[in-house]
């Protein structure tokens, strides 16, 4: 069945507005123009799209949408076994959101206690989640599964008052950077700061510290087009910026 992009934006609960800009941007081309100048759409362009929406409820930015699903090794297959396993993931993350609600209910009604740090672990495992689920593989990978195990239950084992503290760093981390970005010199004061903000946010999930491994893991965030496409969603280059300061800070610099 073939359709125009009012009835394709009609179907799919999408704007024409949103699939004239796919257009543009090579992600999801018509099959053809017919003869009055109107984009139609056949079943390819219906399972691409798809796909597309598939990757926005994850949270994928447009720019790594298109190189995965323009590449050549690309499994529409694949992709969805994928898309399954994420949603399943995330149907955890409420389920155990939902869980840790009940029960803070059950605490303010007086039917169960509910200590400190049980209030947290939703939100705890919701961002281990989350960090597994986008970077997972590669990070296993990098530093190995050992680590990465004990980096997860530093975090689940966090204080509330910790917990606290790193998402505090997080947001100083971002807003420092972009800043920092902007004076163009990843040897500035500013961008020195941003990177001393990032070890120190580091320190909460790392059981020790090495200039090497947090010079490595600038490098990533430039070569990982998932971690670029998030430092790089505001402003293009901050991935790269943040990794020379960071190499600067570290006495790395290459």
């Amino acid at each position: 069945m073939e359709y125009t992009v009012q009835k394709l934006g009609q179907l799919a609960g999408v704007s024409t507005r949103t699939l004239r800009y796919y257009d543009e941007i090579g992600i999801l081309k018509p099959a053809r123009i017919n003869s009055s100048g109107y984009r139609i759409y056949g079943q390819a362009e219906v399972d691409r799209l798809q796909q597309i929406l598939f990757y926005r409820e994850l949270g994928i930015t447009l720019d790594v949408i298109k190189e995965i699903v323009t590449s050549p090794s690309f499994s529409q297959a694949q992709a969805l076994k994928e898309h399954r396993e994420q949603l399943l993931d995330r149907r955890k993350q409420l389920d155990l959101l939902i869980k840790n609600v009940e029960k803070t209910i059950a605490s303010m009604e007086g039917r169960t206690t509910m200590t400190d740090r049980e209030k947290f672990e939703g939100f705890k495992q919701k961002l281990i989640d989350d960090n597994e689920q986008a970077y997972g593989e590669e990070i296993r990978r990098k530093y190995g599964n050992e680590t990465v195990d004990k980096s997860n239950q530093k975090l689940k084992n966090m204080s509330q008052e910790e917990f606290a503290e790193v998402k505090r760093l997080e947001s100083e981390v971002a807003s420092t950077l972009a800043e920092a970005h902007k004076t163009g010199d990843p040897g500035s004061a500013l961008a020195q700061k941003a990177a001393d903000l990032h070890k120190q946010w580091l320190l909460y999930s790392w059981s020790k510290y090495s200039p090497e491994a947090h010079a490595n893991l600038s490098q990533m965030y430039v070569d990982d087009e998932r971690f670029r496409a998030y430092y790089d969603e505001k402003q293009p280059g901050t991935a790269e910026f943040l990794r020379d300061a960071i190499h600067i800070y570290t006495g790395l610099k290459k």
